[in-house]
């Protein structure tokens, strides 16, 4: 399966219940609308999203349950609860919060009830190169840039453009996947971190979300 991502892009569906184009329906034409233009794989938010992206198209997915529980910071399929709402909807990948963000269980926890009970791939979502160590060590099988910018410890860093020294970063210290995830916005960008050493590509809101394409237009209008 993975073999097949090398280089490839993999297309974000989801939209948050204020979007205009939140539900199931909505994602599932969107995830075949990727799949006709070349996507390698979906990642993909909530059982029922997943669910339907899976009855529809036959790439494979990566699934996630946001959800954010009172006293806790990560919001990333948090707990086994999701982890297992993920694979029933019919995940092929797991992808869960894997920084130092406060969390219900333990990470280590989290990781081997993945792959031990679930049998499924997991995806580290994360913010530092410390994080992506650690995730490779408890037996992650892929590293994301998802959260870099989105944390306590990098929110300071955070920039427009997506986190391309935290790539070069992981693919140093790293001998599993890395895949460059977050705040990608052009074909150039993602060319970049393909010559960075990503393994492939996770691109969301450029493509799937208009209301932020047509914000982008109207900025670089402006400018």
């Amino acid at each position: 399966m993975l073999e097949k991502w090398k280089a490839g892009l993999v297309v974000s569906c989801q939209a948050l219940e204020d979007e205009p184009l939140h539900g199931p329906h909505f994602m599932e034409r969107m995830a075949r609308a990727a799949q006709e233009g070349g996507a390698v794989g979906i990642r993909a938010n909530g059982f029922h999203d997943i669910q339907a992206i899976r009855a529809s198209i036959d790439l494979p997915i990566i699934g996630i349950n946001k959800r954010k529980i009172t006293g806790f910071d990560a919001f990333i399929t948090p707990a086994k609860e999701d982890a297992r709402l993920v694979q029933e909807a019919g995940a092929d990948i797991i992808a869960i919060d894997a920084t130092t963000q406060s969390r219900p269980e333990s990470l280590e926890e989290l990781i081997h009830y993945i792959k031990g009970e679930l049998g499924k791939v997991v995806m580290a979502d994360v913010s530092t190169v410390a994080d992506g160590i650690r995730a490779q060590q408890l037996g992650c099988d892929l590293v994301g840039t998802t959260l870099a910018g989105y944390t306590q410890a990098t929110m300071q860093k955070k920039s427009k453009d997506p986190d391309f020294d935290l790539l070069r970063g992981l693919v140093d210290q790293l001998h599993i996947p890395v895949i460059a995830e977050g705040r990608i916005h052009t074909p150039e960008q993602a060319r970049k971190a393909l010559q960075l050493g990503a393994f492939c590509v996770v691109v969301g809101g450029a493509i799937t979300r208009p209301q932020e394409i047509t914000r982008r237009f109207l900025e670089g209008m402006k400018e």
